[in-house]
């Protein structure tokens, strides 16, 4: 079923559409949430209230774009509402003002496996690791990044500049020394 019918199903009420739509974007979805989160209990949490503000709101999917950007959209912007609700986030989410240049261009010879990689992501501290999300993963732009955070364009351009060199740090000590915990290397 395409989804514009699934979408025209879920809106006349059809628990069968609903909970197709459900099945068919839970699993990806979870996965954008669990890249906010610290834990798979709250990107769990995120999913669902993600997934209420989807069917309170499909009326307003005019069908422009993939049903399931749409969603991603909800999705994000529902992750970054409960880090910044969420007390466990707060003292991590916190976004300096100075303002960095990049401090370096170097990409590292990566060995990572994809698991490795988003492991290292889960590691930054929670603003880091919103902004290079919503920037490198996501691909907004750091003027957006600034509006959906109400943060200055510099800041997210910083913490974005911070998180990568944390990440290029990580990944050469790994590099070196497959079994070192590169979070305790770097002094967090």
């Amino acid at each position: 079923m395409d989804d514009q019918k699934l979408v025209q199903l879920c809106l006349a009420g059809r628990p069968d559409a609903q909970k197709g739509l459900y099945e068919r974007f839970a699993a990806p979805m979870l996965g954008v949430c669990y890249r906010y989160t610290k834990s798979m209990a709250d990107a769990e949490d995120v999913l669902q209230e993600g997934f209420v503000k989807v069917f309170r709101n499909l009326k307003q999917f005019r069908g422009d774009g993939e049903l399931g950007g749409w969603i991603r959209r909800i999705m994000v912007t529902t992750a970054i509402n409960y880090l910044k609700k969420n007390i466990r986030y707060q003292t991590d989410l916190v976004f300096e003002s100075e303002h960095l240049h990049p401090v370096s261009t170097d990409n590292p010879d990566v060995t990572l496996g994809a698991k490795e990689l988003a492991g290292l992501l889960r590691q930054l501290p929670a603003g880091y690791q919103t902004i290079f999300n919503l920037h490198a993963v996501e691909g907004y732009t750091h003027v957006e990044i600034g509006q959906m955070l109400g943060i200055h364009e510099g800041t997210s351009r910083s913490q974005y500049a911070r998180a990568r060199a944390l990440l290029i740090q990580w990944i050469k000590i790994r590099n070196k020394d497959p079994k070192t915990d590169v979070y305790a290397q770097s002094g967090l």
